[in-house]
């Protein structure tokens, strides 16, 4: 039997899904992560879960490794090398500011300062037109000094690269040469798009983190080597596609969401199956909650992405390709704290899996989320993880009892302030993705996963008015699912502005033949055959005047006029979709996008066979606080014996080692064919 085994790390755990190559589960497990070294947390769950090494045919991996290293700012001493006049692009910034009213604002710090930002000679014009030369001797010296200063990772960008990147390589060239040991980066080997600012700083940002993934993948490979497990290595991107390991170390950036886009590719690939085009992803985990929205089955791909952004700081932009995602910092670890004004706030500050919340009883006092999912019985303190770990009521209490102090109320009353705020902060997260977007959540299905994702969505979905929550199988580790649902993904995106109006086929004819080319010799270079490529082409419009863009879809094939005037509509819609209107003046092209697939064999979705009715799985019932409607009994199941087409009727919990999907009164659930719990929320049976 070969194998196909996903493993993903997440702040709290490290989840394991193995699938044989008919897709019938071989194994599931999760595991305490175990940083600083991950590596060592995804053995223990190969060694878990006994799979066989020498079966995996196929490997790949989600990683927080990259996050992690720009948000504690643990990467290399990193320098810069670009146009002249421009070291201190990284220092001005944009102009605009998230939170303009705010006087304390104060700019991100650059990871490199600026005495390890160099110039050297060249300039280059938006056209792609040579002004000056290169300054080869001025390179060489600039990467003496950075050597000197002790640097261990260069990056280079240089002024309208994306136009002509000829200056850019032949640096590359000579840093490599003269220093074979540094890590360089080239700006146009990670993007070919344009605007300074965000290009240099995605240059730098994958120089700071190459070295540390560098060093984790060599690591991770050693390990996979000892314990016999040959197959094909890949990781998780976040464009929501796979690339191998050497990719991966050439260009770490891409890596940067790795887990958690997983969830959504997953989410999507089981709309399929189920017949649901329509969704919003909802993965809340240990550390934190993520959403996404897919629209008629396509996940909004974008690369205006932003590092560390929120309402009061700019973040740091990251010029690749990355799925449209919004996580906050709401998990089942995530801690209840009091602010200076006395005010109660929910993370993003997490227990993490050391020493984690209160209740696991191994050092934590915080109390944390899954503390108060404790205290208001929504989780069964001796079946947590299937027993693994065993809960600790009283712990959990004596968390919240300075809360339930400050606000002079007891632990229980506490316990439902901080389930109140966390769904709050989530609701805001869901919006942010749905309405804020042109998105009415009422026409989505909310599909919930992660250890935490089915214990919250119902309140959520009640406070958004979706009508629908769908629990997948093994919905505790569905992100790692997620990832044997993908192909391997490798873009290409290209500033060429042309006008809608009067732009020659056979220009655009020639652009998208060029970027495939490049993208096969790419594959060529992976071993990875023709036959097996597929290309999706994308365009950014705008209208003559605007700043900035619309992603939108460009049919394959050669270029006519009635496609074009396709892509001009559907440039028209998207925008009166966005931004609640359309003019009748002139749209332009802007960035040309290639994506192209790598495609892989996927696992299909097992059936399950009926039930011998929904009294054989009820294990009991138990005490659950449900918020607003108060106290009430509520009949416990386990889910593994809900069989096909057998329905559930709240007030109700439905309990599996890694995961606890509550019903409130009015809410009905139903199984499908593939395990699926559809809940109608709020509808009585």
């Amino acid at each position: 039997m070969r194998a196909r085994v996903a493993v993903d790390i997440g702040g709290t755990f490290t989840d394991l899904v193995a699938l044989d190559e008919a897709g019938a589960d071989v194994a599931t497990t999760k595991v305490q992560t175990t940083p600083p070294e991950f590596q060592r947390g995804v053995m223990q769950t190969v060694a878990k879960a006994e799979v066989d090494p020498a079966s995996v045919a196929f490997f790949v991996h989600g990683s927080t490794v990259i996050i992690n290293a720009l948000t504690e700012r643990k990467g290399a001493r990193t320098g810069l090398i670009t146009t002249k006049g421009f070291r201190d692009v990284l220092e001005i910034q944009r102009a605009n500011r998230p939170d303009l009213y705010n006087l304390y604002y104060a700019k991100p710090r650059p990871f490199v300062p600026r005495e390890r930002r160099l110039e050297v000679t060249e300039r280059v014009s938006q056209r792609g037109e040579v002004l000056m030369p290169l300054s080869e001797d001025e390179v060489a010296e600039a990467v003496g000094r950075l050597r000197d200063e002790g640097v261990e990772a260069v990056a280079i960008c240089f002024l309208h690269s994306y136009a002509n990147p000829d200056h850019e390589r032949r640096a590359a060239e000579i840093a490599r040469a003269e220093w074979p040991e540094a890590f360089v980066t080239a700006s146009c080997e990670i993007t070919r798009e344009w605007r300074e600012y965000e290009r240099t700083s995605t240059a730098v940002l994958n120089s700071y983190v190459q070295p540390v993934a560098d060093r984790y993948l060599a690591s991770l490979e050693a390990n996979l080597d000892e314990a016999g497990v040959l197959g094909g290595r890949y990781v998780m991107q976040s464009s929501g596609g796979t690339a191998t390991f050497s990719a991966a170390r050439q260009a770490p950036i891409t890596m940067v969401e790795s887990g958690p886009v997983a969830g959504v590719l997953g989410a999507v690939a089981f709309g399929e199956v189920i017949g649901e085009r329509n969704i919003v992803s909802l993965d809340i985990g240990g550390t934190t909650a993520k959403c996404s929205l897919v629209d008629d089955g396509e996940v909004r791909v974008t690369t205006d992405h932003k590092l560390e952004w929120s309402r009061g700081f700019a973040g740091y932009p990251v010029k690749v390709p990355v799925v449209d995602i919004v996580e906050i910092g709401a998990g089942g670890g995530s801690i209840a704290w009091l602010d200076e004004a006395g005010a109660l706030n929910v993370g993003p500050q997490s227990a993490g899996a050391v020493p984690g919340p209160a209740c696991y009883g191994r050092g934590g006092d915080d109390a944390t989320v899954t503390d108060a999912n404790l205290v208001a019985g929504r989780i069964n303190a001796d079946y947590f993880l299937g027993g693994e770990i065993g809960l600790e009521r009283e712990r959990a209490r004596a968390a919240l009892r300075p809360l339930a102090g400050r606000f002079d109320t007891d632990e229980e009353q506490a316990a439902l302030g901080v389930i109140r705020l966390a769904n709050g902060n989530m609701v805001n997260a869901l919006k942010l993705v749905s309405v804020h977007r042109g998105y009415d959540p009422r026409d989505f299905a909310l599909v919930a996963f992660g250890g935490g994702g089915p214990m919250h969505a119902t309140a959520l979905a009640r406070e958004l008015h979706i009508g629908r929550v769908i629990v997948p199988p093994q919905p505790g580790v569905f992100s790692a699912w997620g990832m044997l649902m993908t192909d391997l993904r490798f873009d290409l995106i290209v500033t060429q502005i042309e006008r809608s109006d009067a732009v020659a086929s056979t220009t655009l004819d020639g652009l998208w033949g060029e970027l495939e080319r490049d993208a096969l010799a790419h594959y060529a270079g992976e071993r990875v055959g023709k036959e097996r490529v597929v290309f999706q082409r994308f365009v950014d419009m705008r209208y003559a005047g605007q700043e900035h863009t619309v992603k939108v879809p460009f049919p394959a094939g050669p270029v006519t006029e009635d496609k074009l005037a396709d892509v001009q509509e559907g440039f028209h819609a998207l925008h009166e979709q966005h931004y609640t209107f359309r003019l009748a003046t002139p749209s332009e092209l802007v960035n040309f996008h290639l994506t192209a697939l790598g495609t892989v064999e996927k696992p299909r979705l097992p059936e399950i066979d009926p039930g011998g009715g929904v009294d054989g799985a009820r294990k009991g019932e138990r005490l659950v606080d449900f918020d607003e409607l108060g106290q009430l009994q509520a009949a416990i199941y386990e889910r593994e014996r809900l069989g096909l087409g057998e329905r559930v009727t709240g007030p109700a919990v439905v309990e599996e080692p890694a995961c606890t999907t509550l019903l409130f009164p009015g809410d009905v659930l139903e199984v499908d064919r593939h395990g699926t719990l559809t809940i109608e929320v709020g509808r009585e049976s």
